[in-house]
């Protein structure tokens, strides 16, 4: 399997948590329709925010339903929907900056956060597509913040053809738009790599999921 990887990221060990320009953000046409923009290092001080997050979320582990046996979800979760208060004042920020940077293009606001932190490189996400509500039928966006250790996330074609690899954390933003959701999956696979833990955090507009 053909295998593409987009630029790195940006180290940052800042213990001032800010976030820079969405400027610099720059586009990948992945084909169908759908793309995804990169800013490396939005997110200064990402170590810092990842040691809040792990500590002050209310994380959950689910188990789901697999076949003949239920089993727990590799990773644990957070829901903020619209109007809950975020867990740090810079996430409110993130999601604004991202509401208005896209506003013309998207046409409506990011308003839920979703939370997912891999403890190590045992917990994963398996390949999916958000396309849960509005996002099987509607062109949207999906924006993911990434703090902690660097994870790959891959991108593959429903159609078929080459995988999309880039690696997440320490401040990394990814935006998946266009068709991207009803055209493409990805997935956090597990990782003997894998040092430390991640989070990531997942801006979406109302109704998608």
């Amino acid at each position: 399997m053909a295998t593409h990887q987009l630029q790195g990221s940006l180290f940052d060990q800042s213990d001032d948590v800010r976030l820079g320009a969405l400027d610099g953000v720059r586009r990948t046409a992945l084909g169908d329709g759908a793309w995804i923009d990169l800013l490396p290092g939005w997110l200064g001080g990402a170590d810092v925010l990842f040691e809040r997050l792990a500590a002050d979320v209310p994380w959950k582990a689910e188990r789901r339903q697999m076949y003949e046996r239920v089993v727990d979800v590799p990773r644990l979760l957070a829901f903020y929907g619209a109007g809950d208060p975020l867990p740090h004042a810079v996430l409110d920020e993130a999601r604004q900056a991202l509401s208005e940077h896209y506003a013309a293009e998207l046409g409506e606001a990011f308003t839920t956060a979703g939370l997912c932190h891999y403890r190590d490189g045992r917990d994963s996400v398996a390949w999916h597509g958000d396309r849960i509500g509005r996002g099987a039928r509607e062109n949207t966006m999906v924006a993911i913040l990434s703090v902690g250790t660097p994870r790959d996330l891959l991108l593959r074609p429903l159609r078929g053809g080459a995988t999309v690899r880039q690696p997440l954390g320490h401040g990394d933003l990814i935006v998946m738009g266009g068709t991207c959701q009803r055209t493409w999956e990805h997935t956090i696979p597990k990782s003997a790599r894998a040092t430390g833990g991640r989070i990531s955090i997942q801006f979406r507009p109302h109704g998608v999921r």
